[in-house]
C-alpha cells in the first residue's frame, strides 16, 4: 500500500510538474509568424441559405438587423454539419480571422485542445457586428452550413420559468412537494461534484493529489455539461443505466432530504425565498436577449413585488380625495314602506310633543287660537294636555 501511495506521489508530481509548464508557456508573449502567400477567401453567410462545403473554409456573418425589443427573444445561429468529425474556430472579424493562419503558441494549445465532433451551433450575439469562423475537416468530407434567425422557444421558457420562480418564491419556499423535488433534482446534477469530494477526504493532508483535485471540480463540471449535451444519445442507447443512476441516486437524495425534514424555521425559508428570487431574476436576465428589456423586465417585478402595499395605500388615498376634487351631489335614496311608516310615527310624536308645550306655556291664547282654527272639534278631540 506505501509503495502504491509513493508511485501515485511520484506521477502527480510529473503532472503537476507538466501544468506548471503548460501554463508557464501559456505567459509567454505570442510571437507569431506570417505565412507566405495570399489570404484566404471569406464566405458571407445568409439567414436561411444552406452552404455545403468541403475542405478549409473561412465564414462571416454579418448582422445587419439592428435589435429593438420585438428581438427579445431571437436567437441568430449557425448549424454546422457533416458525416465525419471537424474543429471550429470563432473569431469577431476579418482580421482575427486572418491571424488563425499565423503561428502561436496559445493558439496552438487552443488547437490541440479544441475538441473535434461531426455537429455543432455557434451562437452569435444580436449586437454582434460580424462573426467569423474557420471549419478545419479531418478529410475532404463534405460538411454543410446553415445561417438561421429565428423565435428561440427554449430562451423563452428559460426566461417564464425566471418570472414565475420570482413570483412564487414565498409559495414554493414553504412547499414540501419543491422541497423533495429540488433536493432530488440537485442530488441528480451535483452527484459527480459529491463524488469528488467524498474521494478528498479520503485522500492524505500532505499530498500533491490536491493539485488534480482543484482541476477536479473544472472536470466535474465539465462532465455534467457533456451528459446534458449528449443527453438524448444516452437515454435511447443506454437508457437501463439512466434509470439505474435516477433510480439510485434520487432514493439517496430523497433520504437525505426526508433526514433533515422540510424547512420549519422562518428566517430559513425568508432565506430560501430570498435565493429563489434571486434565481429567478438571474433566469430573467440570461433568458432575455437585449439588457434593457432585461432590467426593465426586472425593475417592475421588483416594484410589484415590494411595492404592493405602497401602492395600494396611495390608490386608496387617491380614491378618498378623487371625491373631494370631483364631488357632484348624489341623489337622494327612497325610503322603503317601513321605513316611511316609522319615521310618520316618529314625526308625529314630536310634532304633538312641541304642540303640547306650546299650549301649556303662558304665551299661548285659547280664544285666538279657536278664532284662527278652521274645525276647533278636530282640535279638541287631540290629547295636548
Amino acid at each position: 500500500m506505501a509503495g502504491c501511495m509513493k508511485m501515485i506521489n511520484g506521477f502527480v508530481s510529473i503532472n503537476a510538474k507538466l501544468i506548471v509548464f503548460t501554463l508557464f508557456f501559456t505567459c509567454l508573449p505570442q510571437t507569431s509568424y506570417q505565412n507566405t502567400g495570399n489570404t484566404h477567401s471569406i464566405i458571407d453567410l445568409q439567414d436561411g441559405e444552406i452552404y455545403v462545403k468541403s475542405g478549409s473554409n473561412r465564414f462571416c456573418y454579418k448582422n445587419s438587423v439592428a435589435p429593438t425589443w420585438r428581438q427579445t427573444w431571437t436567437r441568430i445561429q449557425v448549424n454546422i454539419w457533416s458525416s465525419n468529425v471537424f474543429k471550429v474556430d470563432t473569431v469577431e472579424g476579418e482580421e482575427k480571422l486572418q491571424e488563425l493562419d499565423h503561428f502561436s503558441i496559445w493558439g496552438f494549445i487552443q488547437s490541440f485542445l479544441r475538441e473535434q465532433k461531426n455537429e455543432t451551433t455557434i451562437s452569435i450575439g444580436l449586437f454582434s457586428k460580424k462573426t467569423c469562423f474557420k471549419i478545419e475537416p479531418a478529410d475532404k468530407t463534405q460538411y454543410t452550413v446553415k445561417p438561421l434567425r429565428k423565435f428561440d422557444i427554449y430562451l423563452f421558457l428559460v426566461f417564464l420559468a425566471g418570472l414565475l420562480l420570482f413570483l412564487f418564491a414565498e409559495s414554493l419556499s414553504r412547499s414540501q412537494v419543491f422541497f423533495y423535488s429540488a433536493g432530488m433534482s440537485t442530488g441528480m446534477i451535483a452527484s459527480l461534484i459529491i463524488l469528488f469530494f467524498i474521494l478528498s477526504r479520503f485522500l492524505p493532508k500532505k499530498s500533491p493529489f490536491y493539485v488534480l483535485i482543484v482541476g477536479g471540480w473544472s472536470f466535474s463540471l465539465y462532465a455534467i455539461q457533456l451528459v446534458f449535451r449528449n443527453l438524448k444519445f444516452i437515454v435511447q442507447e443506454h437508457w437501463h443505466m439512466a434509470l439505474g443512476y435516477v433510480a439510485v441516486v434520487g432514493f439517496v437524495s430523497f433520504a437525505v432530504c426526508y433526514l433533515y425534514g422540510p424547512l420549519v424555521d422562518e428566517k430559513r425559508i425568508n432565506i430560501l425565498s430570498w435565493m429563489l428570487q434571486i434565481f429567478g431574476l438571474l433566469l430573467i436576465y440570461f433568458g432575455t436577449q437585449i439588457q434593457q428589456v432585461a432590467f426593465a423586465i426586472i425593475v417592475a417585478a421588483l416594484i410589484s413585488k415590494y411595492l404592493e402595499y405602497p401602492v395600494s395605500l396611495a390608490f386608496a388615498a387617491w380614491r378618498k380625495m378623487k371625491r373631494y376634487i370631483y364631488w357632484k351631489p348624489e341623489p337622494p335614496r327612497l325610503l322603503t314602506e317601513e321605513e316611511y311608516q316609522r319615521q310618520g310615527e316618529e314625526e308625529t310624536r314630536r310634532a304633538l310633543d312641541e304642540l303640547r308645550k306650546y299650549c301649556n306655556s303662558p304665551e299661548f291664547s285659547p280664544w285666538k287660537t279657536v278664532s284662527r282654527i278652521q274645525s276647533p272639534k278636530r282640535v279638541s278631540s287631540l290629547d295636548v294636555k
